[in-house]
């Protein structure tokens, strides 16, 4: 799933409510605290797609995920359970998944009426759907359904030679092109979601629109209101077939361009938002210590990643300090440079830029050094990201074998590294007739403080690490629009304008290592335009773009992704090649792993662990599941909680082991 930095404020502001993900009825009430069926927050981002089976953008996916159900969904423990599902065989080769749908889910509009039965054909329809809209998403399935590939592609005209059948009202069947031991997972993705072909049909062009009555709903919310840069609103779904397990009736959420994060803590005193995220550095959070200090908890690491991306392949220039094609050619060839990339990874003081946003205490707690999280998979019993190191060490020992590679910490700031390997690069470049300093053009939003801040601070440390003699950060302060139109917005590699930028970053669509490395792979990688590259498959790839593919390597990296991708009957073989193409990937410093969302404090009143959890698709950003209390949540409490929930998941693993 795309994340940009401003979908990066819109999840973490998500994120305060769904804190963890087990229910706690007695942690409430313990507490003496009694439940509340309403829960007021933010928003950073307006959505701009309702089309659940098209768009790829968190914006987007954290508001429709609460109006759409799949097949499965994730409870409190991220175990797959059935939701318009109740029930599901797999065949003895493991290609083909027949699920017998719930009787009697209904269909209904913007207002609550029953519109339609939800029936099998409705699967059909919505995949076929996704491959006529173009869907950003349907990577996640392409190349996994029997005949999907050929039809998208054109080879065939004739979708019944696609592997989703509706065998009778209540029966779909998809048959895939070889076994996915994750395949469940990626059931809780839009793309796989259903839609209704007569509404389809009466909307047109219009399917999708951002407002009430561009989609029907079959999930817990039903869209009520939406005033653009200004409030979401949701009402439940009284339709709904799972209404039990949905406590909050009401969802309101304010728009919030960032510019004053200390309100956000204001209007929860006031009793106006539900929950806050709360900022250390900022003027009132001497004000959140005095009133709240026994409430102030911190989240996990969630499965996300932001980084840092270098643009390979710069066309645009329209947010620039550069005033020269000498300054524009020197700037293209240093990033092209693997000792210069280097260079700045290691001079990028990552603590001190998380810690604009946490605080000393929270500076390192979501800090990420690899694309996978090391605790994704595991590999013969130890964790992917063992692998990971190990591979990288053997690429090159001499960059590589003293960084820790594990989560909160910074494992790759380096100061005298980065001056050695900034020596390296000026040697090569200067054979090259480049010359120094090398200005790289950083976007920021220049209403966003907190991000903002990051991006200073980047400045700083680089600055300072290799000195202003040889790297000059130039941030270029824009408005929302043209900030987003350059980065997380762009809508091919060439409009991509920047030279670095931290405006991007990632969630996995689905339980597999391949759901984080296949981003990047030069035939049809999704997060290519943030390398200011585009993919082959989209048929505009020019010649710069080969040529910096290939300069970089990503085309050794596609064949390491499919050598893992074609073993499919060994998951500690598979996941062992994957960590070879990602210690690849990593060695090349193209992308530079900063955090994950996660490790941020907050004061908020939703009970600990009661939302949905999930490390793929859109299970965690579901209101479904989750409680709200009267007070504040105590440490205490979400303590208590969390190891409740930890035990309960450790249950779930070794039920898991036997099977």
């Amino acid at each position: 799933m795309k994340n940009g930095k401003k979908g990066l404020l819109a999840l973490a502001l998500v994120s305060v409510a769904l804190l963890g993900a087990c229910g706690n009825k007695k942690a409430a009430s313990s507490n003496s605290n009694s439940s509340t069926s309403s829960y007021n927050y933010v928003y950073a981002t307006d959505p701009d797609n309702f089309d659940y089976t098209v768009s790829m953008r968190s914006t987007n996916s954290a508001v429709f995920a609460n109006f759409e159900d799949g097949l499965l969904e994730n409870d409190q423990y991220g175990q797959l359970k059935p939701a318009l599902a109740k029930s599901w065989k797999v065949s003895a080769d493991g290609k083909t998944y027949t699920y017998k749908l719930r009787k009697g889910v209904k269909w209904v509009d913007s207002d609550g009426n029953e519109y339609a039965t939800v029936k099998a054909q409705d699967f059909v329809t919505g995949l076929k759907h996704a491959v006529a809209a173009k869907s950003e998403s349907l990577y996640v399935v392409q190349d996994s359904i029997q005949g999907l590939n050929d039809y998208a592609n054109g080879k065939t005209k004739d979708f019944s030679t696609v592997g989703v059948k509706a065998l009778d009202d209540y029966t779909v069947q998809y048959t895939l092109n070889q076994p996915e031991s994750y395949w469940n997972s990626k059931l809780t993705y839009g793309v796989m979601f259903p839609v209704n072909a007569k509404f389809l049909k009466s909307k047109g062009s219009n399917f999708g629109k951002p407002q009430a009555d561009g989609i029907l709903y079959n999930g817990p919310y039903v869209l009520a209101n939406f005033t653009s840069k200004s409030v979401l609103e949701y009402k439940k779904n009284e339709n709904y077939w799972d209404k039990k397990n949905v406590h909050v009736d009401d969802v309101k959420l304010t728009y919030n361009d960032g510019s004053n994060p200390d309100g956000l803590y204001k209007s929860f005193k006031k009793g106006d938002f539900t929950a806050s995220r709360v900022y250390p550095n900022s003027a009132g959070y001497s004000d959140v210590v005095k009133n709240n200090k026994n409430n102030i908890v911190w989240s996990q690491q969630d499965a996300s990643v932001y980084n840092f991306t270098f643009n390979l392949d710069r066309q645009t220039y329209g947010a620039t300090s550069k005033k020269t094609d000498q300054a524009k050619s020197d700037t293209k060839k240093a990033i092209m440079n693997r000792n210069f990339r280097l260079a700045i990874q290691f001079a990028f003081n990552k603590s001190q830029y998380n810690a604009q946003a946490n605080g000393a205490q929270g500076a390192t707690k979501s800090l990420r050094n690899e694309i996978t999280p090391p605790a994704f998979v595991s590999i013969d019993g130890k964790e992917y990201g063992d692998s990971v190191k190990s591979d990288l060490d053997s690429l090159d020992s001499a960059a590589f074998s003293d960084v820790n590679l594990a989560d909160a910490q910074d494992g790759y700031y380096n100061v005298k590294k980065a001056k050695e390997y900034m020596d390296k690069a000026k040697k090569e470049l200067a054979a090259e007739g480049v010359a120094f300093p090398i200005h790289l053009d950083l976007p920021a939003d220049q209403k966003a403080q907190l991000t903002l801040n990051q991006s200073k601070s980047f400045k700083s440390s680089v600055e300072k690490s290799l000195g202003k003699d040889n790297v000059v950060i130039d941030i270029q302060l824009l408005n929302e629009d043209k900030y987003l139109a350059a980065t997380y917005q762009a809508t091919t590699g060439a409009a991509s304008d920047f030279d670095i930028s931290n405006a991007s970053g990632w969630s996995p669509d689905f339980d597999d290592p391949s759901s984080y490395l296949d981003i990047y792979t030069p035939t049809s990688g999704s997060m290519l335009l943030t390398l200011g590259l585009n993919p082959a498959s989209a048929g505009n790839q020019s010649a710069s773009n080969k040529a910096a593919i290939k300069a970089v390597g990503l085309d050794e990296y596609e064949k390491l992704v499919e050598a893992a991708e074609a073993i499919t009957n060994d998951n500690n073989a598979r996941y062992a090649a994957f960590a070879k193409a990602e210690a690849y990937l990593l060695n090349s410093g193209i992308t530079i792993p900063v955090n994950s969302l996660g490790g941020s404090p907050s004061v908020t009143k939703v009970v600990p662990y009661s939302a949905p959890f999930a490390w793929s698709g859109l299970g965690n950003l579901r209101y479904k599941y989750m409680k709200v209390q009267s007070t504040p949540v105590t440490i205490a409490q979400k303590a208590k909680a969390k190891k409740a929930w930890d035990k309960k998941r450790a249950e779930i693993a070794k039920e898991e082991a036997k099977d």
